[in-house]
């Protein structure tokens, strides 16, 4: 077997914009879903994502949608509504990333779909959710994590940082995801499809389940930077590093690889441990990255190196996995699952067509007779 059997047969209309929703069906194409992407006239926002704003050039947009079909609808008009109620009659998923209400508008609402479609899977991915009084309001990733106590946690004691990537946008692409197959798996049980409703920001509370349980003061806890053992540290030559012997055993291996086995009880000093951290960060500070990567790799003490991104590609693990994939135009990160031992293949380039190949080849539908919902 290998990936792209697993949703063979599986047809996904994505009606979603930027990164969440398209990194989603991104993932639902590497499984072998056939993926059709819906734009308005003129693309959706994504395609301008990049440093100059190029349309139809930005490598946001392109990689986010490798492996989809892409084709233009005008939601506004008679004939690209009438086109897209026909792709959904023949759809197995719908994942939109509409503000509450908007399809309502379009009169693509619940009931509305669900008698187009009993059998579809209708995942909206929002912000805040479709319910709550936050349900319309405008928002991106820091500002989710800001609401569901990620921000308050990562940093420094003096403030917060903005973590990159994107975790609340990644979170919930990958709950989008998951829930979606589940959703199928009870489809098969039940004959049905279902509404799910995923919120971004709930998306990355529910990652917070422990922080609510343990919490951590930013900088000052077990896993944000309050024990020696659990650290970024710099180097003489200006690089970091991460160490992270959790466990006693690697705090054992790294104090006696730097010739420090006074440390070792030391461990179980109260939190935050700010003497032993000055300690350590004086020791890395003390040599280059280059010393450190010599010493360290071979101690079992849970050590690496902080690459520099242009590093990555050509570390040795990664190139032994073979994810990364630098044939094209673009520098692609491949599903990373191997099944049965095998990496998955390279994303083919997002295949813009007419909206009348996709009518065809999904119902058997004859186009709109105007042309309006052709693109």
């Amino acid at each position: 077997m290998v990936l792209r059997d697993f949703l063979d047969g599986i047809r996904v209309l994505d009606l979603s914009q930027y990164l969440p929703g398209p990194f989603a069906t991104r993932m639902l194409a590497d499984m072998g879903a056939d993926v059709v992407k819906v734009e308005p006239p003129g693309g959706e926002p994504g395609r301008y994502f990049d440093a100059e704003g190029h349309p139809g050039d930005s490598p946001f947009w392109m990689v986010n949608n490798a492996a989809k079909t892409v084709i233009t609808l005008d939601l506004k008009s008679d004939d690209g509504r009438a086109a897209l109620a026909t792709l959904i009659g023949a759809a197995d998923i719908l994942l939109e990333s509409y503000r509450p209400g908007v399809l309502d508008r379009l009169g693509f609402g619940a009931e509305a779909l669900q008698q187009m479609n009993p059998r579809l899977i209708h995942c909206a991915l929002s912000g805040y959710g479709q319910t709550g009084p936050y349900k319309l309001a405008s928002g991106h990733d820091i500002n989710y994590e800001s609401l569901t106590g990620g921000l308050d946690q990562c940093g420094v004691p003096e403030r917060p940082v903005i973590p990159f990537p994107p975790m609340a946008d990644y979170a919930g692409a990958l709950q989008a995801v998951i829930s979606v197959l589940g959703a199928l798996q009870g489809r098969a049980h039940t004959g049905l499809g279902c509404f799910l409703d995923v919120s971004m920001a709930e998306s990355l509370l529910f990652w917070n389940t422990l922080s609510f349980n343990a919490p951590m003061a930013r900088g000052r806890g077990l896993l944000n930077g309050g024990a020696a053992f659990y650290r970024i540290y710099p180097t003489a030559d200006g690089r970091f590093v991460s160490l992270s012997p959790l466990e006693p055993k690697f705090w054992d291996n790294f104090c006696a690889a730097v010739g420090r086995p006074d440390w070792q009880k030391r461990r179980y000093e109260p939190l935050p441990q700010d003497g032993l951290i000055a300690e350590v960060e004086a020791l890395f500070a003390s040599q280059p990255l280059a010393h450190w990567d010599t010493l360290l790799p071979v101690a079992d003490c849970c050590y690496q190196a902080v690459l520099r991104l242009d590093e990555v590609p050509g570390h040795p693990q990664i190139e032994a996995r073979g994810l990364i994939d630098r044939s094209g135009r673009w520098t692609d990160v491949l599903f990373p699952t191997l099944v049965d031992g095998g990496a998955a293949a390279p994303r083919r380039p997002a295949d813009e067509v007419p909206v009348t190949d996709v009518l065809t080849r999904w119902a058997g539908a004859t186009p709109p007779s105007d042309g309006s919902g052709d693109g």
